[in-house]
């Protein structure tokens, strides 16, 4: 029963090299009913990442082999789960650092153990939202525009049968516009739910990852608006689903 209770909280990997933080940090998150698993150095916390495939991860900075903001880095190209630094560094360059190579949160030492349990709660809830949402959209997974279809199973985007060099934010922006065809979505709502709301940027990133698709899509039908402009408000997918 134990062992089914912590399998539907989650698994969390907590990396740091001192081994008084680590036993601290695992029985807490025992305690919420969680499963650990542990490392001590960068090179260690990267296989048990890849092997254990965890939900979330706590990562100290100053780590022996590999320094966090290098596993960090590396993780990122394998994992979309949610990474939280647990450091001592506490610059506002540390933390833009630790940002800027993919972590989703940033706790400094000395913590407390509540607000960490209820950070690593919030992260893997908004998770949990997000792939709910995710499974409920790809639930209806080809949709038509004339000669545009729009494959949200395989994450492709064709005309006429030839696949369109599409990015994955580029692909996702377009997957929230035909989810949603008609409604209007601000820069700072796409940025929210392309990003994410603790992503580090600038909203003028939507405008140009807009203008991108549209170029894209006009090599292709240069006649068609896809994405219309509501000035003032934002953006909104113009066409209907067709058979």
């Amino acid at each position: 029963m134990l062992a089914e209770q912590s399998e539907m909280r989650g698994a969390i990997l907590v990396v740091d090299d001192e081994d008084k933080i680590v036993q601290f940090v695992q029985d807490a998150l025992e305690d919420e009913g969680y499963t650990v698993f542990t490392a001590f150095d960068g090179a260690q916390a990267l296989h048990v990442a890849c092997e254990h495939r965890p939900d979330l991860i706590i990562l100290d900075i100053m780590l022996p082999r590999r320094d966090g903001f290098a596993v960090c880095r590396e993780l990122r190209e394998e994992l979309d789960i949610p990474i939280l630094f647990l450091s001592a560094k506490q610059s506002d360059a540390d933390k833009i650092q630790g940002f800027s190579v993919g972590a989703d949160d940033y706790v400094m030492k000395p913590f407390s153990i509540k607000e960490l349990l209820a950070r690593v709660e919030a992260h893997l809830r908004r998770q949990r939202r997000g792939q709910r949402r995710v499974d409920q959209e790809r639930a209806a997974t080809h949709l038509h525009y004339g000669q545009l279809s729009v494959d949200l199973s395989a994450y492709e985007v064709r005309y006429a049968d030839e696949l369109l060099p599409l990015t994955p934010k580029e692909f996702e922006i377009i997957q929230l516009f035909v989810l949603h065809p008609r409604q209007v979505f601000s820069r700072e709502i796409i940025y929210d739910r392309i990003w994410g709301m603790d992503s580090l940027g600038d909203t003028k990133t939507v405008t140009e990852h807009i203008k991108r698709i549209r170029r894209k899509l006009a090599q292709y039908d240069p006649r068609t608006e896809y994405i219309g402009t509501v000035w003032g408000v934002g953006y909104k997918w113009e066409l209907s689903t067709s058979v």
